[in-house]
């Protein structure tokens, strides 16, 4: 199995850099986004494993390259869960990080309950055939207005107990040791470890 290079299956440009920094570890190339192809894959499976694997497989065809895809979002408990899937969509199709932000608080107003998780599932499709997952989560809590000016998405109104801060308010160090996506890439790095991907 080879695993010099992949491209990030992603056109979110912020999480193609937030991916890209924490895989530094593992002496892989990435492939910068302006030298990939990219695809428009339509994420409409009913899990965050299922997106991630539409857009591996499909970045991996249209690269031919192996392919990291990411699907990622926030669950929050009073909501029965939501926006989950539907996180960077949430306000609408073309929704903008304050926008969703905006409809979250308007969702939250005069609940007391706003325990929250934060999800990841990545999957990366090998040219071979094979494939490896791994998930991520990290538990907080929504505040009731934003706080901090870094990270995207839901970042400003996510409050991390393990940092005592939002993930806006986080350096992206900070933030990849407890993230989602830092604990889904660490769990990822393992299992590339185990199989010696080299």
């Amino acid at each position: 199995m080879n695993l010099k290079k992949l491209v990030i299956a992603s056109n979110n440009k912020k999480k193609r850099e937030e991916i890209e920094n924490i895989l530094t570890s593992l002496n892989i190339e990435v492939v910068p986004a302006e030298q990939t192809i990219f695809v428009d894959v339509v994420e409409d499976a009913d899990t965050f494993s299922g997106n991630a694997k539409k857009k591996a497989d499909a970045f991996l065809q249209a690269n031919q390259c192996a392919a990291l895809a990411d699907d990622s979002g926030l669950c929050v408990a009073a909501l029965n869960g939501a926006p989950g899937v539907y996180s960077a969509r949430f306000a609408g199709e073309y929704a903008s990080d304050a926008e969703n932000n905006t409809k979250l608080l308007y969702e939250l107003h005069g609940i007391q309950d706003r325990t929250a998780y934060f999800i990841c599932a990545l999957h990366l499709s090998l040219p071979d055939g094979s494939e490896i997952t791994a998930e991520g989560r990290v538990e907080g809590y929504i505040l009731v207005q934003e706080t901090g000016d870094t990270g995207f998405g839901y970042d400003p109104l996510f409050f991390c107990p393990e940092l005592n801060k939002t993930f806006a308010q986080a350096t992206p160090q900070e933030k990849a040791s407890v993230s989602h996506r830092g604990r889904a890439l660490d769990l990822l790095q393992q299992k590339i470890t185990l199989l010696d991907i080299k």
